[in-house]
């Protein structure tokens, strides 16, 4: 009786039936799986992005449709490994506007986000699921609010760009903690408060600009342990306090120093040429420093652009001036420099722009007739007396020339008829006779 009640087993045949078709069964579930990406989710973010937008004056998006794979999309490239994967959104110069979505968050396997040069308002949007995000450039937008401390999550970052937006607040000391960061460019926003102290800690920058915003206090000595940055820009802040000597422990690295602008007091340090050898581009402009130009500078051999105007330096102007022979611009004007001019100034023959109006020089004007590239020229209101220099007329490219208010004295050098590219030309308020033929 016990064995009547045990189910039939199948016979041998009809097993192998039941294997076949459960085998046909599991391929056709496998072939279904391959096909389906793996990132199903990540074309409706796009979509949803897209949906923010109230203007597109280029029709970027007419081909952003279900015709198209959204790997195809102008715009947007996905990952070779990870079928599907968008890991980069290059929508820069555009001039798309409306706000910027939350569904951008949600592209995790995002490592580039380029929205440069539209006209996106409202705030940052969420990016803390973004590990993976390396790039961040939403400059020249107008965004506006302050910058989450989330943003830190994107542990990857490399690089940020926020400039040219309406961001308000103070600089997350958070931030910090990217600890792979080269590039961190808050400029030209409303940002207010101090410079954390703490961005001294990420060592792998090389380009911190902070310039153009509300800033204050004194510029943080921390900065100094920044030793593989190379372009220091903050200017048109209200820093105070004195030349930051911290920044001379940057000595092979920083290229680019900007504090102009600023509210920066008393010496120049008499060392910075030597401890800065590496400078290609200083900005100490419109600030309040004094004394004389150190002759160390002299030693920066290698200085492209020098800005000191607008500041209370004094005294003669060196013959150290004339080391400077890659010099391309030098503006100089706005002090209180007395003295004739030294004669070295004839051995920058990069000069393009020279620029020494409104100081107290005296004497004759020297030789520049070396200073063939020269195409502005800015002596006015100073007391240089004597006779013009011929020798003026050697500089065919020169298109602006200012001696006005001086007590130069005696006829107009015939030579500086043959300045064709000149438009402006300027010398009022002297003692000079005759014409210009």
């Amino acid at each position: 009786m016990a064995s009547a009640a045990r189910p039939k087993q199948p016979r041998a045949p009809a097993m192998l039936v039941l294997l076949a078709l459960l085998q046909l069964s599991l391929g056709a579930s496998k072939i279904k799986c391959a096909t389906v990406p793996d990132n199903s989710t990540d074309v409706l973010w796009l979509q949803a992005f897209r949906h923010e937008i109230t203007s597109d004056p280029s029709g970027w998006f007419t081909s952003w449709n279900s015709s198209t794979n959204h790997c195809q999309w102008p715009g947007v490239r996905c990952s070779r490994k990870h079928l599907g994967r968008v890991v980069a959104l290059r929508l820069f110069g555009l001039n798309l506007t409306g706000q910027i979505s939350s569904s951008i968050g949600n592209l995790t396997f995002l490592r580039t986000l380029n929205l440069h040069r539209n006209g996106f308002s409202g705030r940052l949007p969420p990016l803390n699921h973004l590990q993976k995000l390396q790039v961040l450039d939403l400059s020249i937008n107008q965004l506006n609010g302050s910058i989450p401390d989330a943003i830190t999550n994107c542990s990857s970052l490399r690089k940020i760009y926020l400039t040219g937006n309406i961001l308000v607040g103070e600089i997350p000391p958070k931030v910090s903690l990217l600890s792979n960061l080269s590039v961190l460019d808050l400029s030209r926003n409303n940002l207010v408060g101090i410079i954390p102290p703490i961005l001294g800690n990420i060592t792998t920058i090389r380009v911190l600009s902070l310039a153009y915003n509300n800033l204050t206090g004194s510029i943080p000595n921390e900065l100094g342990k920044l030793t593989n940055m190379w372009k220091l820009l903050l200017a048109e802040n209200r820093l105070s306090g004195g030349f930051p000597r911290c920044l001379f422990n940057l000595s092979s690295s920083l290229q680019v120093l900007q504090l102009g602008e600023n509210m920066l007091s008393k010496e120049l340090p008499p060392n910075m040429g030597d401890d800065l050898p590496n400078l290609q581009m200083l900005f100490l402009y419109d600030n309040m420093f004094e004394g004389q130009i150190p002759a160390s500078l002299g030693n920066a051999t290698g200085l492209e652009w020098l800005a000191l105007e607008n500041n209370n330096l004094t005294g003669m102007i060196g013959e150290c001036i004339g080391k400077l022979t890659q010099l391309h611009i030098l503006y100089l004007q706005a002090n209180s420099f007395i003295g004739p001019l030294p004669s070295s100034l004839g051995q920058l023959t990069q000069l393009e722009e020279l620029n020494l109006g409104n100081n107290k020089f005296e004497g004759p004007i020297p030789l520049l007739d070396q200073l063939t590239q020269l195409k502005y020229l800015y002596l006015g209101n100073n007391k240089f007396g004597g006779p013009m220099p011929p020798t003026l007329g050697n500089l065919q490219q020169l298109r602006h020339l200012d001696l006005s208010q001086n007590n130069l004295e005696g006829n107009i050098p015939i030579q500086l008829g043959s300045l064709t590219s000149l438009t402006r030309l300027y010398l009022s308020s002297n003692k000079l006779t005759g014409k210009i033929s």
